[in-house]
């Protein structure tokens, strides 16, 4: 069987097919009374992990569109104090001190930008976050030490696998094929987070040539708590101690260190690059996510959007 990560163009019926075969397969005989009962948990739970990955995306697509509005403008400034010092101020030219004032006010602008910008980024670090969770709680485990039957999202008996034997939770799909729709969605997210660390490292270190040096390299925290975030992400290595590398989906990873220093002249063009590499996002296919959403939603009868 084709796995979701190789079939990144599959229709819904190819899909459906493939999973109807699998289940017959592995559900020959009829579900057993305590499956009849664990069913009903078990879609509760699944519709509300996938609801709560599309209201996950939904932010995602905000704070990006915000870093971007603000790596836009923190270049803007950063452009504009790079070129006041030659710029013709014609009648101004006369005003004491214009240039130097005008700098210290772009420079003042450029760090409220840094600091939103950074914002958007750790928004962005804890949707991954969450959708990572909400990825891994699909499972529904029978609640132990209860009279009655009930379900939770942990696990109280090692022995229960929480995946009602890979029976159909709907109508063709199991939990382990929702976990790896799921996991795909994810990984495109967290593939696109950790190639804008990178972005955001070079934004930061904009800087005006009157500024002292410093360096900005991938082992820093950006922010307090990150690499905790990160952590939680599976986006940080243990062995190196700093985030993984980023790379294209697709292609294999980066093993060099990255460092970015601020004063090394960045040309408007390279900075233009920057912001339209944050814009289209290249990691994530936009046409298999929302044909996820959509292909899991026919499969639970719901509008995922």
């Amino acid at each position: 069987m084709q796995t979701p990560n190789a079939c990144t163009q599959s229709s819904e019926s190819e899909e459906a097919k493939l999973l109807r075969n699998l289940n017959l397969n592995l559900n020959s005989s009829s579900p057993s009374p305590s499956s009849r009962l664990w069913r009903p948990a078990a879609q509760r739970n699944l519709r509300n992990q996938w609801m709560k990955l599309v209201s996950h995306k939904q932010k995602w697509v905000s704070a990006s569109s915000s870093g971007r509005s603000h790596a836009t403008s923190l270049v803007n400034a950063h452009l504009s104090e790079r070129y006041v010092p030659s710029m013709d101020l014609g009648v101004l030219k006369d005003m004491p001190n214009i240039r130097q004032k005008t700098c210290m006010k772009l420079a003042q602008q450029q760090e409220l930008y840094r600091n939103d910008l950074l914002a958007s980024y750790k928004d962005m670090v804890g949707v991954v976050s969450h959708m990572v969770n909400d990825s891994r709680s699909m499972r529904c485990y029978m609640k132990a030490g209860s009279p009655l039957i009930k379900f939770s999202s942990y696990s109280e008996d090692k022995n229960d696998l929480g995946d009602g034997g890979c029976i159909p939770v709907f109508t063709f799909w199991s939990i382990p094929y929702h976990e790896k729709l799921a996991e795909e969605l994810v990984q495109m997210f967290a593939s696109e987070l950790i190639l804008k660390r990178l972005l955001v490292l070079e934004f930061l270190s904009v800087s005006c040539e009157e500024q002292q040096i410093y360096t900005l390299s991938w082992s820093d925290e950006i922010y307090s708590g990150e690499y905790e975030d990160l952590i939680s992400c599976s986006l940080y290595c243990e062995k190196t101690c700093q985030p993984i590398p980023p790379q294209i989906n697709g292609r294999e990873k980066s093993e060099s260190p990255f460092t970015v220093q601020s004063n090394i002249w960045k040309d408007e063009k390279v900075l233009q690059v920057y912001l339209t590499t944050w814009f289209v996002e290249v990691n994530i296919d936009t046409h298999r996510v929302e044909d996820i959403f959509s292909i899991v939603g026919e499969e639970m009868h719901v509008t995922l959007s």
